[in-house]
């Protein structure tokens, strides 16, 4: 067991870290944290969950430590490719930086870009962001990267896959050409080799996994099914089972329109993709996160870089398009150690892709014949019956009396119809 006074990180972090009820370094923080610490440029390639957050956070914070930071000015940088992820890792090394006596702050896009400004007005020492926010601000002269030290890239290669890799090369250039550079990634290829060789120096590499990779408690299944109506049917059992429940959805108007069924039947489920304003994916995440709200629907945004715990079933109610999307929504369950189960809807016209995306995958996944009421489906995804009382959308008060207006005549509203006739 390597703890993390034994990684030699200052003993405020180690003090936090042991009120939050961690004090053994995961695999890839062993590894790499020493390197970082040592001003050495380090790459990390770790499944999603395996901690590369503290890897590149809690060493850049110590090095940062006992030296003063300008507005506006941080002297840490990091680089995430969505919100979510930014204000996660933001919120993981508050409390860290705060023991040393340094500010962590991030800015994204979605959110107003002057109450940004106001708090860049005040001494920042690390700076999380995304590209296109990090941008702005420094276009309206509000931030100047003149002063980092250190930078991290996270998720770099589903940055490269969202096309963030100009935006992330204007801004790495504005960069001291002679800081030190981290970059953490659950795959390290293609166009991420062209990051390394423009910006690194002799780079150390670290890798904890294959990129095939699956967890070891995470159980696959394929469930056959018969057509789209059987298919409805299928999600709505399953999304009424106990736990929490991720489903993972093709397009941004399939998680709307997912999350209207699933609601109109009782069940309450919130959804998220990248056109909901940031109030919205926020509010989603904080309800899913503590159970507040049992099921979200998501587009391959909620795939990568959302941390939370007890997510014990993922469901692709739209198969994946391509296998590393299928690892990496995978990869929301079984965390931290825990059991979890994969479940792919799989229609006889899609078997064939299906089977092939396993394939390049590396996962072997248990295919089943089922049906709404087979005793199959209760057993591995605890599917039930929904209430059928219906929910208001999200965010919505139910009406007095606590009826939700489904649009069916109350025997009130027929009784005054029926006289006024």
């Amino acid at each position: 067991m390597t703890t993390f006074t034994d990684l030699g990180l200052p003993r405020p972090i180690v003090q936090v870290l042991g009120r939050q009820g961690i004090t053994e370094a995961f695999p890839i923080q062993a590894a790499a944290i020493p390197d970082v610490m040592s001003g050495k440029d380090v790459l990390g390639r770790g499944p999603t969950g395996s901690g590369k957050t503290f890897t590149f956070g809690l060493p850049m914070l110590a090095r940062l430590a006992g030296a003063p930071s300008r507005p506006g000015h941080p002297r840490g940088l990091v680089l995430a490719p969505t919100r979510e992820l930014a204000s996660q890792i933001r919120e993981r090394l508050d409390e860290p930086a705060a023991a040393l006596g340094l500010r962590v702050f991030d800015v994204v896009g979605g959110v107003n870009i002057n109450t940004q400004i106001r708090s860049l007005a005040r001494p920042v020492d690390v700076l999380v962001a995304t590209p296109g926010r990090a941008q702005d601000l420094i276009n309206q002269r509000k931030l100047d990267v003149s002063q980092v030290e250190i930078t991290a890239l996270d998720e770099a290669d589903q940055m490269a896959d969202m096309g963030f890799l100009p935006q992330v090369r204007k801004l790495l250039d504005l960069t001291p050409r002679g800081g030190q550079r981290l970059l953490f990634s659950a795959t390290l290829d293609g166009d991420i080799q062209k990051l390394v060789d423009r910006y690194m120096r002799e780079p150390v590499t670290h890798y904890t996994a294959p990129a095939e990779a699956s967890v070891d408690t995470m159980e696959h299944y394929i469930f056959l099914i018969g057509g789209r109506d059987e298919r409805n049917e299928v999600v709505a059992r399953v999304a009424a089972r106990e736990g929490k429940t991720i489903m993972f959805m093709r397009t941004k108007h399939g998680v709307d329109r997912q999350v209207k069924k699933l609601r109109r039947v009782g069940i309450n489920a919130q959804g998220l993709h990248g056109d909901k304003g940031q109030g919205a994916r926020t509010r989603a995440l904080e309800d899913f996160a503590n159970g507040t709200t049992p099921v979200l629907v998501a587009t391959d945004i909620a795939a990568r870089g959302i941390d939370i715990d007890d997510v014990s079933l993922v469901l692709h109610v739209d198969p994946p398009a391509e296998h590393k999307a299928y690892l990496h929504r995978a990869g929301r369950t079984a965390r931290a150690g825990m059991a979890g189960t994969v479940a792919t809807l799989v229609m006889d016209e899609q078997r064939g892709d299906v089977d092939k995306l396993l394939h390049k995958a590396g996962v072997s996944a248990t295919p089943l014949r089922v049906t709404p009421d087979s005793a199959e489906l209760a057993k591995i995804a605890g599917a039930r019956t929904p209430s059928g009382v219906p929910l208001p959308p999200p965010g919505q008060q139910p009406s007095r009396g606590g009826a939700k207006k489904t649009g069916q005549p109350t025997a009130a509203r027929r009784k005054r119809r029926s006289n006024g006739r």
